[in-house]
């Protein structure tokens, strides 16, 4: 019988902001503050078998491809769900809220389906046990607080060790599809590998005569992006960028591919891809340090040079 893992689909919310709501959240005392992100939940934890990930990831994925293009959000004010839950949150609303209704109930499918206890109110949690003393003060005190949400992907949250941490995500909005009409190849980006792609990236590390990177296990805390390539729905490559928060920081670079899939051109459309999309972070402008074989970024003659032995200066 397959494991099951406890899973749930969220939207997180970024930095700056997400450091203002984590404020809210420890002056209310929240109980949760360390074991979960700042977020608005799309899924609550389901229990979903081993064997079903792939789908979980493909409902997430299509349900991000439903939509045209990222989600601009308002927070605020500070509401309570008492006296029916002792939940105080920020109401979430604005221009992307019918994207959001939309978003919701895309995700609700396959092995992510699940059925609803309360009628669904999209919400960002500050207190999930807040007394009816601490609940009133909070509406009051907190009133006047409004932010903005500029959200630009959807994530698969695992709970692990009483603490949730991303499994998968895409990023909102149509795939690239490169190659149509022929060996088409869609590219989505995220921030994280899935387990899919984790899949590909560990039996490639298995074989260490292949010279591979594996560029499945990022630095933790750095800028990231990822991007994952499928034929006919099975992964057939993934590259990543990723930069340590710090400013002045060195841009890397990875790109893997499936043995099968090799000299047909993935690597080189993934490459591609992964600069159009470090231009839009700023990050292209210098050279990035390519981990992997270096004459592969010398032949695409693109921004990646090949690390030397003793990596960047």
């Amino acid at each position: 019988m397959s494991a099951r893992r406890r899973l749930g689909v969220a939207l997180l919310l970024d930095p700056p902001l997400a450091a203002e709501v984590d404020g809210l959240r420890k002056a209310l005392g929240d109980p949760s503050l360390e074991a979960m992100a700042p977020h608005i939940t799309l899924v609550p934890p389901v229990n979903v078998r081993e064997d079903a990930l792939g789908g979980a990831e493909r409902v997430l994925r299509e349900a991000a491809q439903s939509l045209d293009r990222p989600l601009q959000l308002s927070l605020g004010p500070v509401a309570t769900f008492a006296p029916v839950s002792p939940v105080v949150y920020l109401a979430v609303g604005g221009p992307g809220a019918r994207g959001l209704d939309h978003l919701h109930e895309a995700v609700l499918s396959g092995p992510l389906a699940r059925s609803a206890r309360f009628e669904w109110v999209p919400h960002v949690t500050l207190c999930a046990e807040a007394t009816p003393e601490v609940a009133r003060a909070a509406v009051v005190a907190f009133g006047c607080y409004r932010g903005t949400a500029h959200v630009d992907r959807v994530v698969l949250m695992e709970e692990s060790a009483r603490r949730w941490q991303p499994l998968a995500d895409a990023c909102l909005g149509r795939p690239v599809v490169v190659g149509r009409g022929g060996l088409e190849v869609e590219i989505t980006e995220g921030r994280v590998f899935g387990p899919e792609a984790q899949g590909l990236a560990s039996a490639l590390a298995e074989n260490r005569a292949l010279g591979e990177w594996p560029i499945a296990a990022l630095p933790p805390g750095a800028s990231r992006l990822v991007l994952t390539a499928r034929r006919e729905g099975q992964v057939v490559g993934m590259a990543a960028a990723w930069s340590a928060p710090n400013p002045g920081s060195f841009v890397h670079a990875g790109v893997l591919v499936a043995p099968q899939a090799r000299g047909q051109g993935i690597g080189r459309m993934l490459l591609t891809a992964l600069q159009a999309r470090a231009n839009v972070r700023d990050w292209a402008t210098g050279k990035a340090y390519g981990h992997g074989p270096a004459e592969f970024y010398a032949s695409c003659g693109s921004w990646v040079v090949g690390l030397s032995d003793q990596g960047p200066p």
